[in-house]
C-alpha cells in the first residue's frame, strides 16, 4: 500500500490547515471581539486556554497554529506589533546579560534596543554583518545570552548565515532569535537551521496588505523562556486586536502567492537596473555581484525575497528628486503589500543612520513588473 502524500506548506496554508467551523461549516473563521470568557457551574473554564482579553483571543488560534506549521515549530505567539514581539524577546533576559545583534537592521529596533539596554542593565554589542568573523569576535562565553540577527538585514540586505550563527549562540550557552520578516517562511525556516525563536513584522508579508500592525513569534521548543514570553504578553496586553487577527489570517492564505510574485519581480527589476547609466548600484541578493549571494542561494528556497535597494547617482539631492518623481510607485514607510513602495530610508532614520544617503529602498508588490520598470525608469530620468 503506497503512502499518504504529505500536502505541501503552500496547500496547508492556503486553505488554513483546511480549518472548517465545526459549528457552522464556515470556511473563513469567525471573530471574537469578546473581552471575557465565562466558567461553567464548577467555575471551570469552559475551554482552559481562554479567560481574559488581555492573555488570548480564540481569534488567533488558526494564525498561530498556520505560522507556527509553515515554520516547522511547536509554537507560535501573535503579538500587537513586530516591535512588541521582539521586546517580550529581550524583556525575558536579566539585567547583566549580554545581546549581540548586527549594526545594520531595522533602525526601530536598533534605537530601542540601545535606549532600553542602557536603562535595564543589558550589555549590547553591534556587529557588522558583512564580516564573516565580526558574529563570532562579538560574543562573550558566558556573559552573551541573546544573539539577535535579522537576514536579509534592512535595507542593505546583508545575509547572516543562519546555521553558523547557530552554532556560533549555542557554543557559548546563548540563545539564537532571527528576524525572518523580510525572508517570511516561504523562503526561510530558520528553526530548521538551528535558530531558537524567530521573529516576524506581521504587519508586513504574512498580512501583505498594509490594512493592520501586528508580530509574531515562533518556538523551536516550549520552554521556559517561551512561557515567559507568553507571560509578558498576557501582563503587558500586548495582544491583538480579534479583528486584526482574522485581517491576519486571511492575509497569510495569499502567502506563497504574493512573496513569489515579489521575488520573481525583484529579480527582474535588479537585473534591468544594474549597471544603469544613472544608478551607482543596485542591492540584491539575488544579483551574483551581492556579497551574500552564495549564503542566500543556500539559506533561502525559491527566491531572494522582495526588497532591494538603489544607489542613485547624484547623491541625497537626486536621490531624493528620484522618489519624487515615481508615478506608480507609492513614497512611504513599510514593505511587505501587494503595492509597491519607494522610500529614502536615511530622511526616516534621521541624521544618525547609517544608511547611504544616495539609497532607495524598494519594496516590491505584485503589479506588472514592466510598469514597476518604466516607473524608475522615467523617475531616473
Amino acid at each position: 500500500m503506497s503512502k499518504k502524500k504529505k500536502l505541501s506548506p503552500e496547500t496547508k496554508n492556503a486553505q488554513a490547515l483546511h480549518h472548517v467551523d465545526a459549528m457552522t461549516g464556515a470556511l473563513s473563521p469567525a471573530i471574537h471581539p469578546s473581552s471575557t470568557f465565562a466558567r461553567d457551574r464548577n467555575y471551570e473554564l469552559i475551554n482552559a486556554r481562554h479567560d481574559y482579553g488581555r492573555d488570548d483571543n480564540p481569534g488567533y488560534v488558526i494564525a498561530e497554529k498556520v505560522l507556527a506549521e509553515l515554520e516547522s515549530a511547536p509554537a507560535a505567539l501573535l503579538f500587537s506589533s513586530g516591535s512588541a514581539a521582539a521586546m517580550a524577546v529581550v524583556q525575558s533576559l536579566q539585567p547583566g546579560d549580554h545581546i549581540v545583534a548586527p549594526r545594520i537592521m531595522y533602525w526601530g529596533w536598533r534605537n530601542w534596543l540601545i535606549e532600553f539596554c542602557g536603562r535595564w542593565g543589558l550589555g549590547l554589542d553591534l556587529f557588522d554583518a558583512t564580516d564573516p568573523d565580526a558574529l563570532a569576535n562579538t560574543v562573550t562565553p558566558g556573559k552573551t545570552k541573546l544573539v539577535w540577527i535579522e537576514t536579509p538585514c534592512n535595507p542593505t540586505w546583508d545575509i547572516i548565515d543562519i546555521a553558523s550563527a547557530a552554532e556560533i549562540a549555542h557554543g557559548i550557552g546563548a540563545r539564537l532569535a532571527v528576524d525572518s520578516t523580510v525572508s517570511t517562511p516561504v523562503l526561510t525556516q530558520p528553526i530548521k537551521l538551528g535558530a531558537d525563536i524567530v521573529m516576524h513584522s506581521a504587519t508586513k508579508y504574512l498580512n501583505g496588505h498594509c490594512d493592520i500592525i501586528a508580530g509574531a513569534l515562533v518556538t523551536a521548543k516550549e520552554d521556559e523562556p517561551w512561557k515567559c514570553a507568553r507571560e509578558i504578553r498576557a501582563n503587558a496586553g500586548a495582544v491583538l486586536g480579534s479583528f486584526e487577527a482574522w485581517l491576519l489570517q486571511r492575509g497569510m492564505r495569499t502567502l506563497f502567492l504574493r512573496v513569489r510574485k515579489a521575488c520573481e519581480s525583484a529579480l527582474t527589476l535588479a537585473e534591468h537596473f544594474e549597471g544603469h547609466a544613472k544608478v551607482e548600484a543596485v542591492i540584491y541578493p539575488g544579483l551574483p555581484s551581492h556579497p551574500g549571494h552564495v549564503m542566500a542561494r543556500r539559506q533561502m528556497a525559491g527566491g531572494f525575497g522582495g526588497m532591494l535597494s538603489i544607489r542613485v547617482g547624484g547623491g541625497a539631492e537626486e536621490a531624493l528628486k528620484v522618489a519624487g518623481r515615481c508615478k506608480v510607485f507609492t513614497r512611504a514607510t513599510s514593505f511587505g503589500g501587494v503595492e509597491s513602495l519607494v522610500e529614502h530610508r536615511a530622511t526616516v532614520e534621521g541624521e544618525n543612520s547609517p544608511i547611504p544617503r544616495d539609497c532607495l529602498r524598494l519594496s516590491i508588490g505584485i503589479e506588472s513588473v514592466d510598469d514597476l520598470i518604466a516607473d524608475l525608469e522615467q523617475a531616473l530620468g
